[in-house]
């Protein structure tokens, strides 16, 4: 393992010479009479941190600390000052130092002043390379644009993620929800903990309890061993909610409890189980109205909303649609092999003049049905899906692939998403045949 280098600045010989005999026990130690000797040995070495003194003949302290700044990877800065420069030293921790020692120098004082700072240095490098390997592991942890109602949520998106405070995610099906939250996870403090996600809708009451609080052996029919719940699975991380608002009051009664307590006890158990663990969810309903309706608690719902995020739909951020246009085709044509690599100019004013009512996700499965149907590096009016074509007085009379045919679509999207994909329940819900739901599919692309 490398020893810790510490380059010590000073034009006067004794002080130096004084400050690397006290050092030399627990770090290596290099020295410099002034500024410019400092900077060639920045150079020539590679330097963890840098004690110097304020005030030197040619450059001092300061303009050291300047050129210091410009380099690609900077050293740690520590000051030495007399009680008279505080202020100067100060100064100078507001352009870039790390911190200050006084003279007479406590030279015990001055080894904890070191490693707090070698360790802030260490925390800084361990950060960029989590926040490296977490690009590299999730390549697509990105939020496409820059509108100002996305520049919006990607600044609250970093704040947060800063912090482990509770967050709801509202907005329509397709926004985006769910890649906020990752962006949230892996630049947090928990980002080396577990991620558990649960869609609330895709499990039945009895289930959906058992899948966030685990249960013992014997507590119910098939319960044949002791099973922990996701909350346990993500003790020391974060646990994603999806389709809160699908949530029965049974559950919420006991989610409310550990967002109090932070414990909770598994189904047919009775020992309280404490985990530390960040809740964000998410939902496309309306949980103000929800409340209202006596369907969603009102004390549960402010617990859960310590920050609130609201996804833009795609029609208020349409300035992003051609951004997110040469995304998604530079990803399907590398996937299926295609030579695609624009849309022609009538096919992008039809994708900007539609209104997206299933956000994101429909313009990515139109992209993608698109670059598969496309006979050469074009997307032309022939590759695109049909309902595309169907704008102008159409969509505002409510003719053919207007209003009514655009209502029919969100309703059969919505129930898809209520029922976790399950085909037959959402034919249930909607009183069709399965064979009729499948070509509602087909035509819309869903």
């Amino acid at each position: 393992m490398k020893p810790i280098c510490i380059l010590i600045v000073d034009d006067d010989k004794m002080t130096r010479q004084t400050l690397s005999l006290a050092l030399e026990d627990h770090y290596e130690t290099v020295t410099a009479k002034n500024g410019l000797m400092a900077l060639e040995t920045l150079k020539e070495k590679d330097i963890d941190l840098i004690l110097s003194d304020l005030f030197m003949p040619g450059m001092n302290g300061i303009e050291l600390l300047e050129q210091i700044n410009l380099l690609p990877e900077k050293p740690p800065v520590i000051f030495i000052t007399g009680q008279a420069s505080i202020e100067t030293a100060v100064q100078a921790m507001k352009i870039g130092a790390d911190d200050y020692v006084t003279k007479p120098i406590n030279i015990d004082r001055l080894y904890l002043l070191i490693e707090k700072t070698l360790e802030n240095k260490r925390l800084k490098e361990e950060n960029i390379l989590l926040k490296k390997k977490i690009e590299e592991t999730y390549p697509d942890l990105s939020l496409i644009g820059n509108s100002p109602p996305l520049r919006k949520i990607k600044d609250l998106a970093m704040q947060v993620a800063a912090t482990t405070a509770t967050i709801l995610i509202e907005g329509e099906s397709g926004t985006g929800k769910e890649l906020v939250t990752n962006i949230i996870h892996y630049h947090s403090p928990v980002a080396h903990g577990p991620f558990i996600k649960v869609n609330c809708s895709a499990f039945a009451e009895g289930i959906l309890e058992s899948e966030l609080f685990g249960h013992e052996k014997g507590s119910f029919t098939g319960a044949v061993a002791s099973k922990k719940g996701r909350f346990e699975l993500a003790d020391g991380g974060t646990l994603f909610l999806d389709e809160i608002g699908e949530m029965p009051p049974s559950i919420q009664v006991k989610l409310l409890r550990f967002l109090q307590e932070q414990t909770f006890e598994r189904v047919g158990g009775t020992k309280t189980i404490k985990v530390k663990v960040r809740i964000i969810s998410a939902t496309n309903r309306n949980l103000t109205e929800m409340i209202k309706e006596g369907t969603f608690r009102e004390d549960l719902y402010y617990r859960l909303r310590v920050v609130k995020m609201e996804m833009p739909p795609l029609r208020d951020r349409k300035d992003d649609i051609p951004e997110l246009v040469d995304s998604f085709l530079e990803k399907f044509a590398d996937r299926h092999g295609k030579a695609v690599n624009r849309v022609s100019k009538e096919v992008m004013d039809l994708i900007m003049q539609y209104q997206w009512p299933g956000n994101i996700r429909e313009l990515m499965n139109c992209i993608e049905s698109s670059v598969v149907m496309a006979r050469g590096n074009i997307i032309d009016i022939d590759c695109i899906p049909e309902y595309l074509t169907y704008t102008g007085s159409d969509t505002e009379t409510g003719g053919k692939g207007g209003v009514l045919q655009e209502m029919e679509r969100q309703t059969i999207t919505d129930i898809l998403n209520k029922t976790g994909g399950d085909k037959v329940r959402a034919a249930k819900i909607l009183g069709i045949g399965l064979r009729t739901l499948y070509r509602k599919i087909d035509q819309w692309d869903l």
